[in-house]
């Protein structure tokens, strides 16, 4: 089984779109979505510096943006139901929308508007208060959390390998900065606010007085999501979630276990990527990671598409040529980075 995922905010750098914006098609695509997301994703994603990327209300569709033009550069074409023994969907936070596009239940179109208006939702309500995140690394997690609450923060994002990231009021985190855990390093996160926490209520009331006018399509590819890592397929459930996780923490630990449950034995991390691909080498010992950079890693991600897949979902890719068919002596395609 072949695992996509795609990463979440904080993965941005600057100039990530600049060797990808010259590829057939896509300078048109991105300025289609620009319209919708409307910002100009060519400026922000080939020439922004990085204080301008790290405004949510830029990074959050500029990431969603990457991953869908690397899919589509791919030629990744899901119209049928894919088994749900060969392939399956994972979005870490923002990157739940990108993964929600993939797997047919919004248009691209969609995902752009919704994730344009998520960012700056969630870039409003940061301001309401002095709130932050600040990453834990190492230590015994039940104490880890144990003390968060001691502090009244919130353990946004259990991303497993041994991470757990705290988010509430600036005064809480300095508090946690002062007496962490035990054996724990800490490391401050350049965000704007306490993401995935009741802090970003407002941002939750403003998606969910907006999603009743989506009408989803139902899902032609098992999705995971970050509240539980459970298999979500009706078109509704997902949109909902969709919705809640903006102030409620991401499990991303969990969805590692369900990928584990799963049997996958393959991983293509989209664009921009390189934090998931990390994580999964630590969590999934044994299987085959792929964490598309650039588009040279394009031909090696379609050979992992045509072989745990099948070729029926590889359109006539952009920038790719179709992949050869391996024989049976060929050796397997290599761990990546």
């Amino acid at each position: 089984m072949l695992a996509i995922l795609a990463p979440g905010q904080g993965a941005q750098t600057p100039g990530q779109l600049r060797a990808w914006s010259g590829l057939p098609g896509a300078e048109d695509r991105l300025r289609w979505w620009s319209a919708a997301a409307g910002i100009d994703l060519l400026e922000v994603g080939c020439e922004a510096p990085a204080e301008t990327i790290r405004d949510t209300a830029i990074a959050q569709p500029l990431i969603v943006a990457s991953g869908l033009l690397a899919a589509e550069q791919l030629g990744l074409t899901i119209t049928t139901p894919v088994g749900t023994d060969s392939l399956v969907l994972a979005g870490h936070s923002v990157g739940e929308i990108t993964a929600a596009a993939l797997t047919g239940v919004l248009s691209a179109e969609q995902a752009l508007v919704l994730v344009a208006l998520r960012g700056r939702a969630m870039a409003e309500a940061s301001a309401q208060a002095q709130t932050g995140m600040t990453a834990l690394l190492g230590g015994d997690p039940d104490a880890v959390t144990a003390r968060l609450d001691e502090l009244g923060l919130t353990a946004a994002n259990r991303n497993g390998a041994g991470q757990i990231v705290a988010a509430g009021t600036a005064a809480d985190l300095a508090r946690l900065a002062a007496e962490p855990p035990a054996g724990v390093r800490l490391r401050p996160l350049s965000v704007a606010g306490a993401f995935h926490t009741q802090h970003m209520a407002p941002a939750r009331s403003a998606l969910a007085a907006v999603a009743g006018g989506i009408r989803p399509s139902a899902p032609l590819v098992t999705t995971l999501s970050n509240a539980d890592g459970a298999q979500v397929t009706a078109p509704s459930d997902l949109l909902s979630r969709l919705v809640a996780q903006v102030a409620a923490p991401v499990r991303w630990d969990l969805c590692l276990a369900t990928l584990r449950e799963l049997g996958v034995r393959a991983v293509i991390e989209l664009p921009p990527a390189g934090t998931l691909a990390g994580i999964a080498r630590r969590e999934l010992p044994g299987v085959r990671i792929l964490a598309v950079k650039s588009p040279d890693d394009l031909p090696a991600a379609r050979e992992l598409v045509a072989e745990y897949v099948g070729t029926q979902y590889l359109g006539v890719s952009p920038a790719s040529p179709a992949p050869r068919q391996p024989t049976d002596d060929e050796p397997l395609v290599g761990v990546r980075a």
